[in-house]
């Protein structure tokens, strides 16, 4: 893959919020997923280029994402900084109801390198809506997760296969799926000869 100085990084719903497991049907995969976002965040924000950083601000009662509620707050790595776009939603999609087509179209963002949470709800909806645009998108598959989740029949379906089925739902039709391991080669690649250089 190919990142340019125009590619950005979308960091979806990393609010506290999401460590209240049990409301979202418990049994999270990928634990490293925190990590591996905060590592892209430290690579993407060294090398300048766009960081977009999306909130869910529900209008749901019982939601931990209410913006009166403590979940509402982004997760201290991800914390703001200048020059950043925060895109505040409150649909699963980061691109509906917000102003994040005009932001790419302003910025000329020729690439989104998607994160965050959940695998099969705001990173699938907002993939799906990128790639239906025409927007060369990418998910990081171990920089997302989500949670076990129950079909109309009560049968349960664990976090890791909802996970995988989700990507397979977006591989190649609205989607590339990458590793971090896999997105970082291919920016120390096209950083090698930036200022300043990934440390």
């Amino acid at each position: 893959m190919t990142i340019s100085k125009h590619t950005a990084l979308v960091v979806i719903d990393a609010q506290e919020g999401i460590k209240e497991e049990l409301h979202w049907g418990g049994n999270r995969n990928n634990p490293e997923a925190e990590n591996n976002i905060s590592t892209l965040l430290h690579h993407w924000r060294n090398a300048h280029l766009p960081v977009i950083v999306v909130q869910h601000c529900s209008a749901s009662s019982n939601s931990p994402f209410r913006p009166d509620r403590p979940g509402n707050k982004l997760m201290d790595f991800v914390k703001l900084r200048s020059g950043e776009k925060l895109i505040q939603k409150s649909t699963a999609s980061a691109l509906i109801k917000t102003d994040l087509y005009r932001y790419i179209e302003q910025e000329k963002i020729d690439a989104l390198i998607v994160t965050g949470f959940v695998t099969n709800n705001s990173v699938e909806a907002t993939a799906r809506n990128a790639g239906d645009s025409g927007i060369n998108t990418t998910v990081v598959s171990d920089a997302t997760a989500c949670f076990d989740k129950l079909i109309m029949n009560g049968t349960k379906f664990k976090s890791d296969d909802v996970h995988q089925l989700s990507l397979a739902n977006l591989k190649d039709e609205y989607a590339s799926v990458k590793t971090t391991e896999e997105i970082l080669a291919a920016l120390k690649s096209k950083t090698q000869n930036l200022k300043p250089t990934i440390e």
